[in-house]
């Protein structure tokens, strides 16, 4: 008799234990506004017909509705892909922003990928959802496959119930704050407890589409009863075991946790809201795909209702699909925001990463419940953001600082951590290139947004190396680009490549002709998008601390050793499919060679 050993949900639904390669097809494979881009490389990798249609759900949503000629046109591309291609679950322009499309077609159990980082958010409906890359995507509309490393897993206790005016985005902040940016890279979240069935399906939502940004593969919710109640059905799903083995375990009482935001310019740098308030801020933003349904709006509104936001104070509202539109206008509550004084937007991502109506000023301070306050991720550098609950950014609308929504006199400071920002530039002709080795060692948490802002996502296709390279790490170190040589090799601290799933990045700095880039820790889809690229990528923490400027550097990847200076490192292979990878330059042409 075979005893099995308890599992987690990860390993579960791969049936395999943590750490494996395994190959798996997902059962929905999500893309929006970079359908066009993903269907070029598809077509560079030979591809001619999508191989299970039925797997795909496109939406545009990124540039809804696109704002030029430009974009208006990669819209009417994707149009005539979907039709070309038979594609059934297709939603234009102003039906919704992909993850709250999601929740129409997301079923437990379900594997899902997406060329998005926060397609995590399904897993509030027991799913396995990951984000991935645009080359990956392609890869699979040929393929209908893709490679998954069976992550570990992180354990979440909840207990009790959150107070009155203390969100689910309070938790998925508090949560990031204590175990920092990285804290679960490649790690899969689960979380337990009797403090869960609190938590309706858009909490759940909220704080799945925060995984990402400490580092997470996914996060997930059991297919408890109030699962069944969205899916007005008895559902089963997928759970883990009594018993599993996890990574880490965490314990948190609802009742413990208050409002929270997250500081400029990371959002791991939490700071209760007692603590900073009265910080003087010009702008809000309500919406998204993080806090855009109509339970983050009928709050807002209760707080809104009968009052006027503060002279000269912008709030822009985006609810996260027209239904939930159409849901808000019948329960009166787009009445509400209006005679408040806000501005009502058609769903869409626009704001959030720069692209859209809603751009800060030079200047100006913004509070957004948004999943993300990078330096520049609102299309402005020149601008700061703090993340929020839909409350917080609602009394804060009426106040024009940042305010309690409990509106508590005291003092609370963020029990776990010692917040602050940690974005770093690299100073206007400070030279970090010696021989051929860039050196940023010392800096930790190199977003993708940093290294190709947002706003050029879409005006700039990934399939265009050759007008990304100007671009590349223009936020960071603007001599990159204009020093950057064939064989270069990069060192840098934690977390490289940590924030969206754009490719952009790694597809820029392979064609750049960079060697190798050799790392303290990686975010999981920069990983991945690295190998998709052809890209030699290296965790190698104590490599990384022993080098010295003038150092010579040299790699192996054969051998699998990496000499620096007089010291010689040994790093673990890549499985033989992933090494053919690197081996054949990238993806496309591996596809292109089966």
């Amino acid at each position: 008799m075979v005893i099995m050993s308890p599992k987690t949900f990860a390993e579960k639904i791969f049936n395999a234990s943590a750490g494996e390669i395994v190959f798996a097809r997902p059962d929905i494979i999500l893309t929006h506004d970079n359908t066009s881009s993903i269907y070029k490389t598809f077509q560079k990798m030979g591809g001619q017909d999508v191989a299970y249609p039925e797997q795909m759900l496109v939406v545009l949503d990124h540039n809804a509705p696109p704002a030029d000629a430009k974009l208006a046109t990669q819209y009417q591309e994707i149009r005539d892909i979907v039709a070309r291609q038979n594609i059934k679950n297709f939603y234009d322009a102003g039906k919704g922003i992909c993850h709250q499309i999601m929740s129409y077609h997301a079923r437990p159990g379900m594997l899902i990928v997406g060329s998005d980082s926060h397609t995590s958010t399904a897993g509030a409906f027991n799913s396995f959802a990951a984000g991935i890359d645009r080359t990956e995507s392609a890869a699979i509309w040929k393929r209908g496959e893709t490679w998954f490393r069976v992550p570990e897993s992180i354990k979440v206790n909840l207990s009790g119930r959150l107070k009155e005016n203390v969100s689910a985005k309070d938790l998925a902040l508090w949560i990031i704050g204590m175990v920092g940016s990285d804290g679960a890279n490649y790690m899969s979240v689960e979380y337990h407890g009797d403090g869960v069935k609190t938590l309706d399906i858009s909490d759940r939502m909220t704080i799945a589409n925060l995984a990402s940004e400490m580092g997470a593969k996914n996060a997930v919710f059991p297919p408890d009863e109030v699962l069944s109640g969205f899916y007005n059905e008895k559902i089963q799903g997928i759970w883990a075991d009594a018993g599993a083995k996890y990574f880490l375990e965490i314990n948190i009482d609802l009742n413990d946790i208050f409002p929270v935001v997250a500081a400029p310019h990371n959002v791991d740098n939490v700071k209760s809201v007692a603590e900073i308030a009265g910080t003087v801020v010009h702008e809000g933003l309500i919406g998204t795909c993080t806090n855009g349904r109509i339970e983050d709006l009928r709050r807002a509104a209760q707080i809104l209702k009968g009052k006027k936001i503060k002279e000269g104070f912008q709030l822009n509202i985006i609810p996260a699909s027209r239904n939930i539109f159409l849901q808000a206008i019948e329960e009166g509550i787009i009445s509400i925001f209006i005679k408040a004084g806000a501005n009502v937007l058609t769903p869409s991502c626009g704001p959030c990463l720069g692209t859209g109506q809603g751009i800060p000023a030079n200047g100006h301070t913004v509070i957004s419940t948004a999943n993300r306050n990078f330096y520049g991720r609102m299309g402005n550098k020149e601008a700061e953001i703090y993340l929020a609950s839909p409350e917080t950014v609602a009394i804060s609308s009426l106040t024009g600082v940042i305010s309690d929504p409990r509106m508590i006199a005291g003092y609370e400071k963020f029990p776990f951590r010692t917040p602050q920002s940690r974005t770093f530039k690299i100073k206007p002709g400070e030279n970090r290139k010696t021989g051929t080795v860039w050196n940023y060692s010392d800096v930790d948490n190199l977003n993708t947004d940093q290294m190709f802002a947002g706003k050029h996502t879409y005006n700039i296709l990934s399939t265009d190396p050759s007008a990304i390279l100007p671009l590349l790490f223009e936020d960071f170190d603007p001599g990159f680009s204009k020093n950057v040589k064939k064989g270069d090799i990069i060192i840098a601290g934690e977390n490289f490549g940590c924030g969206s799933s754009r490719e952009h990045p790694s597809v820029g700095l392979a064609f750049a002709g960079i060697k190798a880039i050799i790392v303290k820790s990686v975010n999981r889809i920069f990983y991945r998008s690295s190998i998709n690229q052809g890209l030699l990528l290296i965790v190698h923490k104590e490599a990384v601390e022993s080098y010295k400027p003038g150092d010579l550097v040299n790699i192996s990847f054969e051998k699998g050793e990496i000499l620096i200076g007089e010291k010689s490192f040994s790093f673990k292979p890549l499985p033989e499919k992933l090494a053919q990878i690197i081996v054949k330059k990238g993806l496309v042409n591996y596809m292109k060679s089966l």
